[in-house]
């Protein structure tokens, strides 16, 4: 996925310009986005921001950003990798590093903490 696939179009060079600065992975490390919790409950009641930042680090969802070349080469634990770029996965809650650039916030996490693909991510939430 190339940087300017990571921003809409409307978002100008700026957004590229914040795509740009993601890391490469290294070694078997997966960069993920967490998917970005509701701002609102069903009944339509905005929460709180502090509600949403921490709903926001205990994110069991993400989107795969990028994998370090070593990712599943592992043949004798993987028999094939696990996801791919462009995935959206399942991950443990509060699983891997987190970091934020430019109030975005991402996570590295290692090739065997990702649990499963999934189609659509609404719905999926923390227990």
């Amino acid at each position: 996925m190339s940087t300017v696939e990571l921003v809409k179009e409307d978002e100008g060079e700026d957004a590229i310009t914040q795509a740009k600065q993601l890391p490469e992975m290294s070694g078997y490390h997966v960069l993920i986005a967490p998917i970005e919790p509701e701002k609102k409950t069903a009944g339509g009641i905005w929460k709180p921001d502090q509600l949403v930042d921490l709903e926001q680090s205990a994110a069991v969802c993400g989107l795969v950003l990028k994998m370090g070349p070593d990712c599943f080469s592992d043949k004798d634990r993987f028999k094939e990798p696990w996801c791919k770029v462009g995935d959206v996965v399942l991950l443990g809650a509060y699983k891997g590093t987190r970091f934020k650039i430019h109030g975005q916030e991402f996570r590295v996490v290692n090739d065997d903490q990702v649990l499963g693909t999934i189609d659509d991510p609404r719905g999926f939430g923390r227990t």
